[in-house]
């Protein structure tokens, strides 16, 4: 099948129901971690908003949302959550959260629009956080003391899971390397993104790539991103620019680049007026959210989303996310998968 993996000779290292118990002592380990590193505290998130608010995460612009029109609300339409990218940053100026402190969530998303392949789901579950930061905080040397503190919460549980689960050796670097997307480019300028990705992380193991969202020198984005969270803009290093990016680990199981979190420092009024142009999307100014944002209303702030099923699946050496999820998948995938040992919760 088309965009579909199967390692050789592929035998899971955990039978299903050992799976179901790891998938949550890995859950409950990593927000354990993630938490006291960042100093975030739980709230609870919706799985709906409304549409117009502009709190709805748009991805790359061209995902269409779950909506329907809620009765009681004169039919006014509602969109299932895509991610909550901007709804963080609007909590945490309603709970009034300070600089240095943060929240974070279980969230449920549907992307109808996806493609299935051994990374995705039309089903994301993920855990996002969001933290209030100062304004000088807003710069490429913060950035990267926050990836190291998210890269040490996956790594200390990656240890803690081989404790109690001996045949799940750690193998994660001891460091994570970062890499700008225009230096892949200068590297690899032959090769798609996704190519330079393989080859970058192959050779370090860990590594978050800067900047991405924003043209590169050959007049193309390593990766799309909104234009209303993510400051791909702002001026970094050397010449560059991108105040956020992707972390991404080498996944020897598939052979491939394997993406874990999406993250970066938050858009202020200037980047996002200057992105809103790039994108073409001046109408949003006039949006709920982008109003507050504009006006001064809302925190400056850092913060992403890690997959769930993506960090259970790399912990557990899974061959795909069908295994570590419960999800709608073709019937020709779970067959093929099956005769494989691929077997889909």
């Amino acid at each position: 099948m088309k965009n579909l993996i199967i390692p050789k000779a592929y035998k899971s290292i955990l039978c299903p129901d050992a799976t179901e118990k790891a998938i949550k002592f890995i859950k409950d380990q990593f927000q354990l971690q993630l938490s006291s590193e960042l100093k975030l505290r739980r709230v609870t998130a919706p799985m709906i908003v409304l549409k117009g608010t502009g709190l709805n995460d748009d991805l790359n612009g061209i995902e269409r949302p779950v909506a329907f029109p809620i009765k009681g609300l004169g039919e006014q339409t509602a969109e299932v959550v895509h991610s909550l990218a901007k709804w963080k940053r609007y909590m945490l100026g309603e709970l009034q959260i300070p600089s240095g402190k943060g929240l974070y969530t279980d969230m449920n998303a549907l992307r109808p629009d996806e493609d299935f392949t051994n990374l995705h789901s039309i089903y994301v579950d993920q855990w996002d956080w969001e933290k209030s930061i100062s304004k000088e905080e807003r710069s490429i040397d913060f950035l990267v003391r926050t990836v190291k503190q998210v890269y040490a919460s996956i790594k200390r549980t990656e240890y803690i899971l081989s404790e109690y689960y001996p045949a799940l050796t750690p193998q994660l670097p001891e460091e994570i390397t970062f890499i700008h997307s225009e230096e892949l480019l200068e590297k690899y300028p032959d090769l798609t993104p996704k190519e330079r990705e393989t080859e970058a992380v192959k050779e370090f193991g860990a590594i978050f790539i800067i900047g991405i969202g924003g043209e590169l020198k050959n007049g193309e984005p390593h990766d799309g991103r909104a234009p209303d969270y993510d400051d791909w803009t702002t001026p970094s290093v050397n010449g560059y620019r991108g105040l956020n990016g992707d972390i991404i680990l080498w996944n020897p199981v598939l052979e491939q680049a394997f993406e874990i979190s999406s993250m970066g420092i938050r858009v202020d009024e200037k980047a996002l007026l200057e992105q809103l142009e790039i994108k073409g999307e001046e109408k949003r100014k006039e949006l709920m959210f982008h109003k507050k944002l504009l006006s001064g209303e809302l925190p400056y702030s850092v913060g992403g989303g890690i997959g769930q099923s993506r960090l259970c699946m790399f912990l557990l050496r899974k061959a795909h996310i069908g295994e570590v999820q419960s999800s709608i998948w073709p019937d020709e995938l779970r067959d093929t998968c099956k005769k494989a040992g691929i077997i889909f919760l």
